[in-house]
């Protein structure tokens, strides 16, 4: 499970995009801008490349409040894509030879 405490500090995520992985899946939290003003953006995908090596249809994203509400909404999105799709993560290790 992502605990907040795995992901940094607002001040870091106002100046540049923060990457982890777990349990398989991959995952970037970055600040982008929008009608609405700035946003946190969360993209997951699965190991084991990175988020520019991975093809966009492999990827899932949303967008939360960029505060932190905003980061414990988005951590918790995130471990409902761990459980959801379980499998998928699981097996992302075996998937090295996938991409060309």
């Amino acid at each position: 499970m992502i605990e907040r405490q795995d992901i940094l500090s607002m001040e870091y995520l106002k100046k540049t995009e923060f990457t982890g992985s777990h349990q398989g899946m991959r995952y970037r939290l970055e600040g982008v801008s929008s009608e609405d003003g700035k946003k946190l953006r969360v993209t997951v995908w699965p190991e084991p490349f990175n988020f520019f090596t991975t093809p966009a249809e492999e990827k899932e994203s949303a967008e939360f409040s960029f505060d932190e509400d905003g980061v414990q909404d988005a951590v918790a999105w995130m471990n409902d894509r761990l459980f959801e799709d379980k499998d998928r993560w699981e097996n992302a290790g075996s998937r090295w030879n996938s991409y060309q």
